[in-house]
């Protein structure tokens, strides 16, 4: 048996706030072997963002690797140098009875810059990015969670650029990289200190911005695996819900054809709905023809319904739109559009359901009637 607690914890050399298991036997860690679940993250030298995973309780092992790219058993040299397309990552086995997943992202974002789009403090470059590639769709919508809580918080200058990425094949280093911090503590300090990563960990979390965090209502153990569970289970009624190129677009941030849509010519008034929650979007006093063939708007009917994250995918620097309620990828917004937004919002017909105007009241939107007044 072990007890919870809530305590503060020092993690390479900063305060971690975080919920963790006390008076965990190794042989109970062995034994909860077969329950033990995955975490993979990329957040630039795997040195340091091993090291602060390294002896939590529920943590059953670390190792540092690569993954995110085709290329198979790279090696470190390949990767380092940019081109094989890997993510320098570390992959985590856990015991979600001792420990969150969500408290093991919160852990992360606290080891990173994450509105560094192009490598993580010393080190540039695609390879030192940062991710968080998810194993299953409830890792996914926890992630997503933290980043709106970090996003709202503007604590940082910019919003996340950190990437959710599907989880891919996970290659492990080499093995003088494998707890680099414990076997070569004097380089691995002089490194760290000059990398610059504990000056901004201490400028960002040491006055308390840990408490962003204290929105966290998944505790660790049976709460956190029913909400598991419940996060699967709906995801499977989504599917059957959409057609493939909708769960396609949706869910797997795929990407329909041009001029092969539904309402990439519509022109007739009326609204345009999230096709999962049936969030009011988008209006078509704000639709205009961009030639791009897809649906293009200037603006999103209600803000808080849209979330925009960097996405620094297929080394393209855009930003990708997404809904909040339902989680799902819409397209991506350009600053290419018409006056006077001078914006594109560019979707996917596929994520979206219409209702013409004269059909609002009866779906239940009559309170956006007066935009075709």
């Amino acid at each position: 048996m072990f007890l919870l607690s809530m305590v503060f914890i020092v993690i390479g050399g900063m305060l971690v706030f975080a919920n963790i298991g006390l008076g965990t036997k190794p042989e109970e860690k062995l034994m909860k072997q077969d329950n033990s679940e995955t975490a993979t993250f990329a957040g630039g030298c795997f040195w340091c963002v091993e090291s602060a995973f390294e002896g939590l309780d529920g943590v059953l092992d670390v190792i540092s690797g690569y993954t995110g790219g085709p290329e198979k058993n790279p090696t470190y040299e390949q990767v380092s140098s940019g081109s094989t397309g890997h993510f320098e990552a570390i992959q985590i086995t856990y015991d979600p009875g001792v420990v969150s997943y969500r408290t093991l992202v919160e852990i992360f974002f606290q080891q990173i810059d994450p509105g560094d789009g192009q490598g993580s403090f010393v080190d540039r470059g695609n390879q030192y990015r940062s991710a968080v590639f998810f194993h299953t769709q409830a890792q996914k919508i926890q992630t997503r969670e933290i980043i709106a809580l970090i996003n709202a918080s503007n604590i940082f200058d910019q919003p996340v650029a950190t990437e959710v990425i599907s989880a891919a094949t996970f290659y492990r280093a080499e093995e003088y990289h494998q707890d680099y911090h414990s076997k070569n503590p004097i380089r691995y300090k002089f490194y760290r200190a000059g990398s610059g990563r504990d000056n901004f960990i201490k400028k960002f979390w040491k006055n308390g911005n840990y408490k962003i965090f204290e929105q966290n209502t998944n505790s660790p153990g049976k709460k956190a695996t029913e909400n598991h569970a419940q996060a699967l289970s709906s995801e499977e009624e989504i599917k059957q819900k959409l057609t493939p190129i909708q769960y396609k677009v949706t869910r797997e941030n795929g990407t329909e054809p041009a001029f092969k849509n539904e309402y990439w010519d519509n022109k007739k008034p009326g609204i345009y709905v999230d096709i999962i929650s049936n969030k009011a979007l988008f209006s078509s006093t704000d639709k205009f023809k961009s030639g791009t063939g897809w649906p293009s708007f200037i603006k999103p009917l209600d803000g808080t319904e849209i979330v925009e994250i960097e996405d620094n995918s297929f080394f393209m620097k855009r930003v990708e739109v997404r809904s909040k309620t339902a989680d799902a990828h819409l397209g991506h917004v350009f600053d290419d559009g018409p006056l006077p937004t001078k914006l594109r919002y560019c979707i996917n017909s596929a994520s979206l359901k219409f209702i013409p105007k004269e059909n609002l009241e009866a779906e239940g939107y009559s309170n956006l009637s007066h935009l075709f007044d």
